[in-house]
């Protein structure tokens, strides 16, 4: 949440740091703002909304510079307003910061008592004006801001220019993500790669507990105690065609297209081959893997409901038991800890606040069999497990997860086969089955992809509705979930996924001809079941619309919508049934007129609790 650039460079910064602003909208957008250096000395500029917004005031402006800082804004302390807008400044020194300062009253209350007045209702300020006030007995500019930093409780990434100080700018890491970037012409750093592809893809990640100094001629990192370290220089592998829009209208539209070419190069390590290795997540993942007594899945929203989908495949098809655990409850209960478990988190973007956090709590409980899924190798997540697997899905950019989750499914359908292959429940026929099964996921999903036309006709019928009730049974009842969080994040019409069988103990009260009803119907073994319960909504004036696969013998009829997938696809339809839900959501909102990419009160990378 929240978005950082800054630059020392020769060159005019300020298109740069807009641009990369813009590239990293997605972390928030309640307001924007940047400062610079220059031979006006200190100048900020800020706004309430959109990057754009920022960039109109800055063209107005016609402000150059050499020096700058630039924010995105997704707000925590403080109602999104121009003063509450980063940078903050005091004495001359100017900040940006993500996170959030869990003592930040404690350290207000004593700058108010050292004579500093606030101006805003945000944490951040806290953090300018320690700054200043350090640099009062520390006139080194980054052992001011490390001494400060010392004294910070919470997860923050900022970055500090000083007038006095015009060539330099300083920034720290405890928890959010910041990276380096390098160019013969000068240092940069940000949230986030995607916003320094238009200059270098040179990259150095900072570690937790990083603070470094960057100037035109390069850039030197220490530890908060001062201690110099060498961080690893690397080439990052995105590009910059990969985050830019196309001849597509939002972002969700375009990742919901490439889920065929994410799958397949998710998959690709699989090549021909004739057997399914443990490799896959690691070189020590057979040891790591072959004793294991359970897993336990930890993940928050989109990923959360990947891993319930997985329970459902490692317990029927591995044979292992499985528990899966809303990351930001886990470590705030007791459990019980048992070292032979493996324990899996995932995140797309491996920052996720709440996850890393129940990782670092699962490990001090001595679980520390852990394997990643996540879709950024540079991330936090990827670093500190021991296992890992990278789900190649490109860059997300959207919101509202699609591509991610699809292939999150597909890594964690892998780890089944390979803890079902270590278990001896997987034989060289089954396994070979199973191979041929996931080749051809991105033509299942290509063609699912085709009947986007029925699904837009149906988004028609959505846009006056309010309410809405999925439904799924065994596997797709997360799938359900699924769809109704999708509908909820960008339509705005309140969502509930119920597993189907438990209409008759609650939700079939809400049932009318106002709540329209959308059911998840494989062709499975609870398919007979679920028409039964489908049965029970028409019967009190529900109207139904019916995702079911094509040999289902699912008719429509009045008040019953039936859309027929191209094919059955065993065990890994959930991954196929998920793809309409999220057309359907997309198109729904489009008829709304919402703001498909950026929904309201939304961000896509969550690194605050």
């Amino acid at each position: 949440m929240c978005g950082i650039v800054a630059a020392v460079a020769d060159r005019n910064i300020i298109p740069v740091l807009l641009e990369g602003l813009r590239k990293l909208e997605y972390r928030g957008y309640d307001s924007a703002g940047l400062a610079l250096i220059n031979a006006s000395g200190l100048q900020r500029l800020r706004s309430v909304g959109r990057v754009a917004e920022l960039t109109a005031q800055a063209d107005g402006s016609q402000v150059s510079g050499h020096v700058g800082i630039a924010h995105t804004r997704w707000a925590t302390h403080g109602i999104p307003s121009e003063r509450n807008a980063h940078p903050h400044i005091s004495e001359g020194l100017a900040v940006v910061h993500n996170g959030i300062i869990e003592n930040h009253e404690a350290l207000r209350a004593r700058l108010k008592a050292a004579g500093y007045e606030f101006t805003s209702e945000t944490d951040t300020e806290v953090v300018a004006h320690l700054i200043a006030y350090e640099l009062k007995t520390t006139p080194d500019f980054l052992a001011a801001v490390c001494k400060a930093i010392k004294q910070l409780h919470g997860a923050y990434a900022i970055a500090v220019l000083r007038e006095a100080d015009p060539g330099r700018v300083v920034v720290a890491r405890e928890g959010s993500p910041l990276l380096l970037g390098l160019t013969d012409d000068g240092c940069y750093a940000a949230s986030d790669a995607s916003a320094l592809l238009q200059v270098t893809r040179r990259m150095v990640y900072l570690e937790n507990g990083d603070c470094a100094e960057l100037t035109r001629d390069g850039y030197r990192i220490t530890r908060i105690d001062g201690t110099p370290v060498d961080r690893a220089e690397s080439e990052s592998q995105l590009s910059a065609d990969a985050v830019e829009l196309g001849h597509y209208r939002h972002y969700m539209q375009k990742e919901i297209f490439e889920q065929p070419v994410a799958l397949a190069n998710t998959l690709e390590m699989l090549g021909t081959a004739h057997s399914i290795q443990p490799g896959l997540f690691g070189a020590a993942s057979e040891e790591t893997l072959k004793d294991v007594r359970q897993v336990l899945i930890i993940a928050c929203g989109t990923s959360y409901h990947a891993g319930l989908v997985a329970r459902y495949w490692l317990e029927s098809i591995a044979g292992i038991p499985c528990s899966v655990e809303v990351a930001s409850e886990y470590r705030y209960r007791d459990s019980v800890p048992d070292p032979a478990t493996l324990l899996v988190t995932i995140s797309q973007s491996g920052e996720t606040a709440d996850t890393l956090a129940a990782l670092h709590h699962a490990k001090t409980l001595g679980m520390l069999r852990t394997l990643c899924i996540c879709n950024v190798p540079e991330s936090s997540l990827v670093r500190e497990n021991s296992l890992r697997f990278i789900t190649r899905a490109g860059p997300e950019i959207g919101v509202a997860s699609t591509k991610a989750f699809t292939t999150q499914l597909a890594a964690l359908y892998l780890l089944t086969l390979v803890l079902a292959k270590l278990r001896g429940r997987l034989d060289e026929r089954a396994e070979a089955t199973e191979l041929n099964a996931l080749r051809h996921l991105p033509i299942a999903v290509t063609k699912i992809l085709e009947i986007e036309p029925e699904i837009r006709e149906w988004s028609e019928q959505f846009s006056m509705k309010q309410h809405a009730l999925f439904l799924g049974r065994g596997r797709h009842y997360p799938i359900a979930m699924e769809g109704a969080l999708k509908l909820k994040e960008i339509s705005y019409i309140h969502a509930e996924a119920y597993p189907a069988g438990e209409l008759k103990h609650g939700p079939l009260a809400l049932v009318d001809r106002d709540m329209p009803v959308i059911a998840v119907a494989p062709n499975d073994a609870l398919i007979e079941k679920l028409k039964s319960n489908l049965q029970e909504v028409r019967a009190r004036g529900g109207e139904l619309y019916v995702f079911a696969d094509a040999d289902s013998e699912m008719q429509e009829s009045d008040g019953i919508h039936v859309l027929h997938l191209p094919e059955h696809y065993g065990a890994l339809s959930a991954l196929l049934h998920v793809v309409p839900l999220q057309l359907l959501a997309y198109h729904v909102a489009l008829v709304r007129g919402t703001d498909v990419d950026k929904p309201r009160n939304l961000a896509k990378s969550v690194t605050v609790e």
